[in-house]
């Protein structure tokens, strides 16, 4: 009889590379959506016996992950605004792991909740309704960022005419 220990390493092993996967589009770094992918993961452990019930426990950890992502880049932000006069420095360059480098512009050019639905949805082709359940917003509201976000990444393109 399996454990509810031996039930999450093997919920862990099957969905930790998909969550990583997601976080690594959303955040544009490997090491933050690691970490946030990693404390995602430590939160449902914690938890398991009453997350392993829910219909989609893996879109629990996606959107536990998310939001971690998201506390991590607040607090990153706001350092970086509390020690720029002093060092002068520039913030870190992000290293988004994105095969296609016009993708990677793209995505970079999004705000942070565009990003998100966009990267569930064009990337991990994820349903309307499972973007909105991984992120606890609505489905219109998925709707509507994917729309702003379609407007946007279209005003970074450039069609060039090869055909003459």
């Amino acid at each position: 009889m399996a454990t509810s220990k031996d039930e999450f390493e093997a919920f862990f092993v099957a969905n930790y590379h998909s969550v990583l996967a997601t976080l690594i589009g959303v955040t544009g770094d490997r090491e933050q959506a690691a970490d946030a992918t990693q404390e995602a993961f430590i939160k449902a452990s914690t938890r398991w016996s009453k997350i392993r019930a829910y219909d989609a426990p893996a879109a629990w950890v996606r959107r536990t992950a998310i939001n971690a992502s998201r506390d991590s880049w607040r607090s990153d932000r706001r350092r970086r605004r509390r020690e720029e006069p002093i060092t002068g420095a520039a913030p870190p360059a992000s290293s988004l792991v994105v095969a296609n480098a016009a993708a990677h512009d793209l995505l970079a050019s999004l705000p942070r909740r565009q990003r998100e639905v966009a990267v569930l949805f064009y990337i991990e082709d994820r349903s309307i309704d499972e973007t909105a359940h991984i992120l606890g917003i609505r489905s219109g509201t998925v709707k509507s960022q994917l729309a702003d976000a379609r407007t946007r990444m279209r005003q970074h393109l450039t069609w060039t005419d090869t055909s003459r």
